[in-house]
């Protein structure tokens, strides 16, 4: 039970210290747009976030469960560790919340006549999202480890989050920076549990699987 309330606490965690280049690119779309349309833009900008990390989640989970895999995935997981630590360093939370400011003050961003629609605008945050997705996917399927029914709930409520909350959410990362270095510390600890199981497990683990090593039995995940 303890062990399934700190990977659920860790998934809420990546999810979110992950969000701020999502902010950032829903914020500045949502400033293009015409005053009366932002909330909107933002809003259902935030839900497509959530909803295509949840199906691409799944797939993911599904897909480090295939032998070998874990392995290179926890390589994708370090990479994603590093591009966060370029985001704290680059303050794109900060970023994030000054464009999600701007996009619900009717007197900043664009305030002339409509010049594009919300659905081009939610396009746009869509296709952008799509391309950023691996990050925060990989890094809470690693975590939730095969747990579907954790993985969903864990993001269901991180949509609430993101949909409701996401300007109080960025404020929070952008004031407190030591909560994103926390997250970042979790998330080398995830890939280097991973990058382990990924070499030593006797039943998915690479070393086996390639004669280097006689493997373990780790007993956790796939």
């Amino acid at each position: 039970m303890m062990d399934q309330a700190l990977d659920f606490g860790q998934i809420i965690v990546a999810d979110l210290i992950l969000s701020g280049d999502n902010a950032l690119i829903i914020g500045m779309a949502a400033a293009g747009l015409s005053p009366e349309l932002r909330k909107k833009a933002i809003f259902y900008g935030m839900v497509i976030a959530a909803l295509l990390r949840i199906i691409f989640a799944v797939v993911a989970t599904k897909l480090l469960a295939i032998p070998g895999i874990l392995f290179f995935g926890s390589l994708l997981l370090f990479w994603v560790c590093f591009r966060l630590y370029q985001e704290i360093r680059q303050e794109v939370d900060l970023h994030a919340e000054e464009a999600l400011a701007a996009a619900g003050d009717p007197d900043q961003g664009y305030t002339g006549q409509p010049r594009r629609t919300l659905f081009s605008a939610l396009v746009s945050i869509t296709i952008a999202d799509v391309s950023m997705s691996l990050d925060n996917v990989l890094a809470v399927a690693a975590i939730a480890d095969g747990d579907t029914q954790m993985l969903v709930f864990g993001l269901g409520l991180a949509i609430v989050l993101m949909a409701f909350a996401a300007t109080m959410i960025m404020h929070l990362l952008g004031r407190y920076p030591w909560i994103s270095w926390l997250g970042l510390i979790i998330l080398v600890y995830v890939a280097s549990d991973m990058m382990f199981r990924g070499f030593f497990d006797i039943s998915y683990g690479i070393g086996p699987m390639l004669g280097l090593v006689e493997g373990m039995e780790l007993g956790k995940g796939h």
